[in-house]
């Protein structure tokens, strides 16, 4: 599935759906470039998920665990930014894999790391424009272009979230 996300309220609207889909167990990957909207994203797939606390690039932290609003029920979100790991052991001493069937996993940057955790994940890649050039001239279209969000599912659990994200959008 490919969907074209005009601007960043529009990127949090899609998480916000996504969010109200997830359940424990669910890992999503998102890959894109800086600046992509990947945390933007997270952002509201917290929203749809209903969970407690400001969702930021965990990228200093690496991890942050999200619980669920007091009076609401559902999993926590683990919000991971894998940029600044550099090997597998960096991962496992994270420990996601205790975590990983009760909470609802999200991964920024996780290509070539996390696949270790489960075959069964959704895999968000977002494309934004570079920016083009006329004459001598770059003109920057990374900020407020549209994006490209291509929806990938590998294992039956992503593929039924595939479908229900997509009859949902």
């Amino acid at each position: 599935m490919e969907l074209t996300v005009a601007e960043a309220d529009d990127m949090r609207h899609l998480g916000e759906v996504l969010g109200g889909l997830l359940r424990g167990g669910d890992l999503v990957m998102l890959d894109g470039p800086l600046g992509a909207g990947k945390t933007t994203l997270t952002q509201g797939i917290a929203q749809g998920m209903d969970v407690a606390g400001r969702v930021a690039s965990p990228t200093f932290v690496i991890a942050q665990v999200h619980h669920p609003r007091p009076g609401t029920d559902g999993p926590d979100l683990v919000h991971v930014d894998a940029y600044r790991l550099t090997s597998l052991d960096e991962l496992d001493a994270l420990d996601l894999d205790a975590s990983l069937e009760e909470s609802a996993t999200v991964v920024e940057w996780g290509e070539g790391k996390v696949e270790v955790l489960t075959d069964d994940r959704l895999i968000l890649t977002i494309v934004r424009p570079e920016g083009s050039q006329e004459g001598d001239e770059v003109e920057d279209l990374s900020v407020d272009a549209p994006r490209t969000v291509i929806v990938t599912s590998s294992g039956s659990r992503s593929s039924e979230l595939a479908a229900q994200l997509q009859d949902a959008l």
